[in-house]
């Protein structure tokens, strides 16, 4: 029997043919931009790159211009997380168990109402006393005074207005964040630069407490945390908390020197020590030495080795209290504590889960 081979389709019927997949394959699709339309919106092109001895364009005519970065830098750069590996079943377990605790309200208890006014959002601690002391607040119906004392269920109102009150019912948070020279510890600063709390990350019924500072030109350790008895459970002089530094000097302390930083030395504050100083070694004229002491006074380390004629040209703090600054922790990232380890920085510090101080 005599097969016939299939005719070839004639190249007007293949075209058609393609035109059609074509359009049914871009239907329901977003047209792609073109590199003037991006151009038109803001956008750079994705792979496109300026000719040669051309400058880059990064904005189109006649469009509004970027915000200016704080200090030269820019606004939005947050700090990165350190990774970490996913502990055990049982640890991951129990850390959702911890994070998912909330408090009764007999456990929370009272609170002074300008820290609740503050915790809540509303304003500082001092902008809640200024309202409070000009009758502007009221709870259940009367006006408050200043010392009263607010608990969960009770109505609050400001100017008249009921505020959505937020407690501190639930676990603490602790960050670890390694600084980096030329960061400034504070939440406003008039020439506008970059701050620390400008890097973390944002919180939307709590904020950062800053546990202790460290100068302009100062790295190292520093700890944030949602509470803030663990913040003064650490910085409180009376709790004498130690604070672990690597110092490096231009010069070399002598075995007298030494010995007397341990005695203690009279600075333009008052008398200052080290309780424990140990040399690290060195190069040429720079040497390193390891130091603890119990305060955290303004330029205190600095100014004990200015004592005896010798600079400080690194300044690194490794330790506070039981935290130390982890060896994986590069300049610019933080390291959120777990749940379970939070937990354990609350009994050392012997404070509620919540972070508040117990009642003994």
């Amino acid at each position: 029997m005599k097969t016939t081979r299939a005719r070839r389709p004639q190249p007007a019927i293949r075209e058609q043919k393609a035109a059609d997949q074509q359009r049914a394959g871009l239907k329901g699709r977003k047209p792609v931009p073109s590199a003037a339309d991006e151009f038109t919106s803001g956008r750079k092109p994705r792979g496109a790159k300026p000719a040669l001895g051309q400058a880059p364009r990064t904005a189109a005519a006649g469009a509004a211009p970027a915000e200016p970065a704080r200090g030269g830098r820019d606004i939005a750069t947050k700090a990165k997380r350190m990774r970490m590996r996913a502990g055990s079943q049982h640890e991951v377990a129990v850390q959702k168990q911890l994070r998912a605790k909330r408090l009764t309200s007999a456990q929370v208890g009272e609170e002074r109402l300008q820290k609740a006014l503050a915790f809540s959002g509303v304003g500082s601690r001092r902008d809640m006393e200024e309202l409070i002391a000009a009758g502007r607040v009221s709870v259940n119906g009367k006006i408050a005074e200043l010392g009263a004392k607010v608990k969960q269920g009770d109505e609050v109102r400001v100017d008249g207005k009921r505020v959505t009150m937020r407690w501190a019912d639930r676990l603490a948070r602790v960050v670890l964040y390694h600084k980096q020279e030329g960061e400034l510890v504070t939440r406003d600063d008039p020439q506008g630069r970059l701050t620390v709390f400008d890097r973390l990350p944002r919180l939307s019924s709590s904020k950062w407490v800053a546990v202790g500072r460290l100068d302009f030109n100062t790295s190292g350790l520093l700890i944030f945390t949602t509470s803030g008895d663990l913040a003064n459970r650490m910085t409180h002089p009376r709790f004498e908390m130690e604070r672990e530094y690597a110092v490096r000097v231009l010069g070399e302390l002598s075995d007298e020197q030494i010995a007397e930083l341990r005695k203690g030395i009279t600075l333009e504050d008052g008398p200052a020590k080290f309780t424990h100083i140990e040399a690290q070694g060195g190069e040429g004229t720079n040497h390193w030495y390891r130091v603890v002491l119990k305060e955290g006074r303004n330029r205190e380390v600095r100014r004990m080795f200015e004592h005896f004629g010798l600079t400080v040209s690194r300044l690194m703090r490794v330790r506070f209290g039981a935290l130390t600054l982890p060896g994986r922790l590069k300049r610019g990232q933080f390291y959120e504590l777990s749940e379970t380890e939070v937990l354990a920085v609350m009994k050392w510090a012997d404070l509620k889960l919540n972070g508040e101080a117990k009642d003994h």
